[in-house]
């Protein structure tokens, strides 16, 4: 079985927000604006690099960084937030009992509460889409072709390849979550 990583190439990034958008369309997360409810976001992250008016910046699609090591995880009381044989977070809603635990939990701020549902949710790579052959929403929208998602045990995956060529890192890896979600091109 597949233990799914993702890379996200920064450079190819325009913040067009396709990945943004089409998430909340095919998962019907109500309007940002509405609810401030999001299974990702697009951060500008403008690092110390150059003097103004040539500053370096770029944008960063957030969301599940899909841990190894992860705190939701942990905190759960019930076993609603577990890792699957694939390597990705789930999160059982049957099992959730709304404490918000793994909301707080979370260092990278990819969890939500929904106000609706009165239950926590996230990012789950579109499991239901890997799972049938196809690619998550996000990494098939995507105009750029910024996202690419694999097998991190396979060396000749795509995303293998990517990590290892173009020095692709994990978001904080001092946080120790061991994230599988890697950034290309973060300079």
């Amino acid at each position: 079985m597949a233990r799914y990583g993702m890379v996200i190439d920064l450079k190819k990034c325009v913040r067009c927000r396709t990945c943004y958008i089409t998430c909340k369309i095919f998962h019907n997360i109500p309007n940002e604006f509405d609810s401030g409810h999001s299974y990702s976001r697009i951060k500008l992250v403008e690092p110390e690099v150059g003097k103004y008016p040539s500053v370096h910046r770029f944008f960063m699609p957030v969301h599940c960084m899909h841990c190894d090591e992860a705190p939701c995880v942990n905190v759960c009381p019930t076993g609603a937030s577990y890792i699957g044989e694939n390597g990705i977070v789930h999160f059982d809603t049957e099992k959730c009992i709304g404490c918000k635990y793994c909301i707080l939990a979370c260092p990278y701020q990819a969890r939500y509460y929904n106000h609706e549902t009165g239950l926590a949710d996230k990012c789950d790579f579109c499991a239901d889409r890997l799972e049938a052959g196809l690619q998550p929403y996000c990494v098939e929208k995507c105009i750029g072709n910024a996202i690419v998602i694999g097998d991190l045990d396979d060396p000749n995956s795509e995303v293998s390849k990517i990590i290892r060529t173009e020095g692709a890192v994990p978001l904080s890896p001092h946080l120790g979550t061991k994230p599988k979600v890697f950034y290309c091109n973060i300079k």
